[in-house]
């Protein structure tokens, strides 16, 4: 058996037509991953379908989200907006006393 063959969707082609767009993509898995995905899934009570596609989604979420924030950080290293390792160091000193 070719342990990179498709495995992430189990139903049959007729199950497909319920996603809300047209194309179907395929990921292979290693077998050992394939058992970790299936073992949260089945916690989850969750297909492993489902489950993928939550974690994509959230992944991406958080991709949009961390790539704004560097961003924003790259701005302000441009207007001069900075801070000295001294005044770092002050303000972490300041959040442990809390």
């Amino acid at each position: 058996m070719d342990p990179w063959a498709p495995t992430v969707y189990s139903g049959t082609l007729d199950d497909r037509f319920h996603f809300p767009y047209s194309e179907v993509m395929e990921i292979h898995f290693t077998p050992e991953l394939q058992a970790k995905l299936d073992r949260a899934a089945e916690d989850l009570q969750s297909g492993a379908d489902e489950y993928v596609q939550q974690l994509v989604e959230h992944y991406l979420d958080h991709d949009v989200w961390f790539r704004q924030k560097v961003a924003g950080g790259l701005e302000q290293l441009d207007r001069g907006e900075l801070l000295t390792h001294e005044e770092v160091g002050a303000r972490l000193e300041k959040m442990s006393q809390r």
